[in-house]
């Protein structure tokens, strides 16, 4: 990764900016969805999606937006409402996106990255060990986590799916009842007044 000038750099920071970072997508979410999502609110210029290697498990995206005014409103108003995906029950978080989101991110103009071994003696070797070792124990747990979230996500949609059902028989034999005149029988049965169609 070459240097860059402080102004690629710049502009480079003012995409971060107008850029939301979106965690908890439903794996099922494409870039037409969230296109479509939040088209109406924002003008998205680009879509860069962070798929997790285990399938059903949530995912994250950083979504280029117009403007960072217009980063902020989405930032705003996802935070402030539950909105949802893909029809899974999974709202949606968001937050500004940072520097080190960015894979193809230039490097800072006077800042020097360097390497070194460090040896077994060396202090700073059993720190770094202590960070793999938390790193690992952090990871799992996360992992845990999701597939925890995951199962009481997966629940909650079968019992949202069967509740939609079970409307959606309700409402279809009532329009069957209302079509074949079997609610107008029955109205004159018991000496009901029939309500107009058009205020049902």
């Amino acid at each position: 990764m070459g240097s860059s000038t402080e102004e690629e750099y710049a502009t480079f920071e003012e995409k971060v900016r107008r850029t939301v970072y979106l965690d908890n997508l439903s794996p099922q979410v494409t870039e037409s969805v969230l296109r479509t999502g939040l088209d109406q609110f924002a003008v998205v210029k680009s879509v860069k999606f962070f798929h997790n290697e285990t399938m059903n498990m949530p995912m994250c995206a950083l979504v280029e937006l117009d403007s960072a005014k217009k980063a902020n409103e989405v930032i705003s108003m996802v935070s402030e409402y539950a909105f949802m995906m893909a029809g899974m029950p999974r709202p949606v978080r968001a937050c500004p996106a940072e520097v080190e989101m960015f894979d193809d991110r230039p490097i800072k103009p006077g800042r020097k990255l360097f390497c070194q071994w460090l040896d077994p003696c060396d202090p700073d070797f059993q720190v770094a060990e202590e960070l793999k070792r938390l790193t690992r124990k952090h990871a799992a747990q996360a992992a845990f986590f999701l597939k925890q979230q995951l199962q009481e996500e997966e629940k909650l949609a079968m019992q949202q799916t069967e509740t939609l059902k079970a409307q959606f028989k309700k409402l279809k034999m009532i329009e069957g009842i209302m079509a074949d005149g079997t609610a107008h029988r029955l109205a004159q049965h018991y000496k009901m007044r029939q309500a107009d169609n058009r205020r049902l």
